[in-house]
């Protein structure tokens, strides 16, 4: 079995931990890692990181391997199909898996790769729904306003 190695991402919330095994990244975390190292894979998202806050990449070309079950992992596929600054809702993403919303929104919940995989995209159909990240739903604002996703916060 591959040992995960993870490195610190610099970002204008805070130190993040980005985890990679083997030739997959398996995590993204609001803090700092706990046993920091390196690897080529690692050097280019963190390249990818830094491209993204500074508004010179909107496409991550990464090979992910979220953490979850089947469905998770379906919920994962359909939010990497969102485009930067634009966002749908729970309910659009159960019906193209033909579930309910409250099971994609807990699915998003468990997103192991936030911004990557951009659960900040997902709402709710009255609103901003949640954002398990770090800073919650106000993280999720600025994410949004970020990519300009969001225009009625701007």
């Amino acid at each position: 079995m591959q040992d995960t190695v993870q490195m610190e991402v610099p970002s204008p919330y805070g130190p993040l931990s980005i985890s990679a095994r083997g030739e997959h990244i398996t995590a993204l975390n609001w803090k700092s890692p706990e046993t920091p190292g390196t690897s080529p894979l690692l050097d280019e998202a963190a390249r990818q990181i830094a491209a993204y806050f500074a508004k010179e990449l909107e496409d991550f070309d990464l090979p992910l391997k979220p953490g979850g079950d089947e469905f998770q992992q379906s919920v994962c596929n359909a939010m990497l199909e969102i485009p930067y600054g634009e966002t749908t809702t729970y309910g659009a993403i159960a019906k193209k898996l033909d579930t309910y919303g409250q099971p994609v929104g807990n699915a998003c919940g468990g997103n192991t790769i936030p911004i990557i995989i951009p659960c900040h995209r997902v709402l709710a159909v009255n609103g901003l729904g949640g954002y398990s990240g770090e800073g919650g739903v106000e993280r999720k604002i600025e994410l949004l306003k970020h990519e300009g996703g969001f225009p009625f916060l701007l």
